[in-house]
């Protein structure tokens, strides 16, 4: 009884960052605060979900497949959101928006 309301909780609150990232994938102004907000809700989202999946399956072979896949996930989803950062803050207008003024550290 416990392990599925932990489930139920687990999948229900990935399921709430999913659509917190995709209501500010939908409503932020530019680039930088749509990849913000996705990334961020999408990262903790799935390692909820996968969570679940977790408690779902037991201590079994399949949690572990699932562990390495958050592993590899939260690796990678901020190095692409970086990549995209940068790929939009070197194109001359991110979809409209000024381009940022340049700081010490860039030249």
């Amino acid at each position: 009884m416990l392990t599925t309301i932990l489930i139920i909780f687990f999948l229900a609150t990935g399921m709430f960052f999913f659509g917190v990232g995709t209501v500010g994938l939908l409503r932020l102004p530019d680039a930088f605060s749509r990849m913000h907000a996705t990334t961020k809700c999408d990262t903790l989202g799935e390692g909820l979900i996968v969570l679940a999946l977790i408690i779902y399956f037991g201590p079994t072979l399949v949690s572990v497949k699932l562990f390495l896949i958050v592993i590899f996930i939260w690796l990678t989803n901020p190095t692409a959101a970086h990549i995209i950062a940068k790929a939009s803050y070197h194109n001359a207008e991110a979809e409209g928006a000024p381009r940022p003024p340049i700081t010490e550290l860039e030249e």
